[in-house]
Formats: structure tokens, C-alpha cells, sequence
């Protein structure tokens, strides 16, 4: 190859490539992996309170923010010890509401087996049900509800999984355990109706739409580069390494 081909080559992988500086301040995601065009907000009657772990914060692929991003009247709130966060308990502490976590647990209360009538009758009339939402890694979440000290006494409430998580692009313990967007639809699913929603106009579908939209395009961005000249060569050379 001589030296014009090679640079013509080059300027147009590096055309290729994505810019990684380019950030969206609103999904916090680079531009090229931005998904706010598939966000579409809607109000499930419930309000949810996201806290989210620091490190999910710059993950490239977290859900909380983008869950946050669709349900109005949510929260996010960044923490990992939550007893002083002034947020949290401004929220914990207004009479309008009842609180409750969503976090599995002997415990907690299991929605999956109660009819509509239980899950009606399982919360106070008349107040806004706020369900918090631990958003971070089975290790986080428990060192966030174990050291929280202000959620110690709020009722918790939990689901069976039914199907498999379709969090492709990101190792789960077990194909049953949800991702933080996954399990508030299937909470909005099971508890909706008891709220005031309806559930049959399938509006927090809307949670699902953008979650696969995101996993679909990491997942086109995981071929593209196993497709890169190169990449299969790395791959090997590490192996090399690993056996000398």
C-alpha cells in the first residue's frame, strides 16, 4: 500500500469513528449513542425515586437516568449512604405520601400473587404511592440499604420475574434479575391499576421502547467493532500473552 492509500485510509476510519468527547448533557451518553429521541414521557400515577450509585452515574449503559428521563414526577437522586440526604427525606417525611422500596427480601411484599383487589387494598387512600428504586449493582444496593438508615423502616414490596431480562449488552447475575427500568415497568404493570392508570393503554410500554432502542444500537456498536481490521488479531495476541 503506498503512503496516499494508506492516509486516504486512515481519514476516513477516523470519519468513522465516533466522537467520544461530544456528550449529551440530558442522557449524559455520548452524542453518537444519545437516545433521547426514543425518550417519551408519561405519567404512570406512581412516583418513582431512583437512587442512583456514583458509579452507575458514569456507566455507559445505565438505566436509572434514562427511567427517570421517561416517568414524570420522578426522582433521581445520586448517594450511596442516603440518612442525611435532605432529599430523600423531605420525601420520606411528607403526609401526602407513602413510601414503600422496591427491593426483594423475606420481608417484602410479593405483588405477583395478589389480585387486583389486594394490590388496592395494600396501600392507604388518598396518598401518592412513592416507590424508591435502588439503581446499581446487587452489591451497591445492599450496601445502600444496609448502611440508608432512614429507609430501615419503609414497607418494601417486591415481584416474581416472569420472562428473562432483555439487558443483552450487560452480564446479569441471572436471567431473571431486571435491570432498574425493567422492573419499575413491571412494577407500573402489576400496581398501575390500583393507582389510577391504565395499564391497558400500554403508555409505560414507552419504558421498554427506549431500553431496547438503547440495547439494540450497543449491541450494532459491539458488531461494529468486533468487525474492525484488527480486532480478531488483538484478541489472539492476547491469548498469547496470557499462555507466555
Amino acid at each position: 500500500m503506498d503512503v496516499q492509500r494508506y492516509l486516504e485510509r486512515r481519514q476516513l476510519q477516523n470519519e468513522q469513528q465516533p466522537k467520544y468527547r461530544e456528550l449529551c448533557m440530558v442522557c449524559i451518553q455520548p452524542k453518537f449513542s444519545c437516545y433521547c429521541e426514543h425518550i417519551q414521557k408519561f405519567d404512570p400515577h406512581i412516583d418513582f425515586v431512583v437512587l442512583i450509585h456514583p458509579i452507575e452515574v458514569h456507566r455507559r449503559i445505565a438505566t436509572g437516568r434514562m427511567s427517570h428521563l421517561t416517568l414524570q414526577n420522578s426522582h433521581l437522586i445520586m448517594g450511596q449512604d442516603y440518612t442525611e440526604s435532605s432529599e430523600v427525606n423531605r420525601l420520606l417525611e411528607d403526609p401526602s405520601r407513602h413510601c414503600v422500596m422496591l427491593y426483594p427480601g423475606r420481608t417484602s411484599r410479593n405483588l405477583t400473587p395478589m389480585n387486583d383487589q389486594e394490590r388496592t387494598e395494600l396501600f392507604p387512600h388518598g396518598k401518592r404511592l412513592t416507590i424508591f428504586v435502588i439503581d446499581g449493582t446487587w452489591a451497591t444496593a445492599r450496601r445502600t440499604v444496609r448502611q440508608s438508615k432512614n429507609l430501615h423502616a419503609i414497607p418494601r414490596i417486591c415481584f416474581a420475574p416472569e420472562k428473562p431480562s432483555t439487558f443483552r449488552v450487560r452480564k446479569q447475575p441471572h436471567a431473571a434479575c431486571y435491570s432498574t427500568i425493567e422492573a419499575i415497568h413491571h412494577t407500573i404493570e402489576l400496581l398501575g391499576k390500583s393507582q389510577g392508570f391504565d395499564t391497558a393503554s400500554r403508555e409505560h410500554d414507552k419504558l421498554l421502547y427506549v431500553f431496547d432502542k438503547m440495547v439494540e444500537r450497543q449491541l450494532e456498536f459491539i458488531k461494529l467493532s468486533e468487525n474492525k481490521p484488527g480486532h480478531l488479531r488483538y484478541r489472539r495476541d492476547r491469548k498469547k500473552l496470557a499462555s507466555a
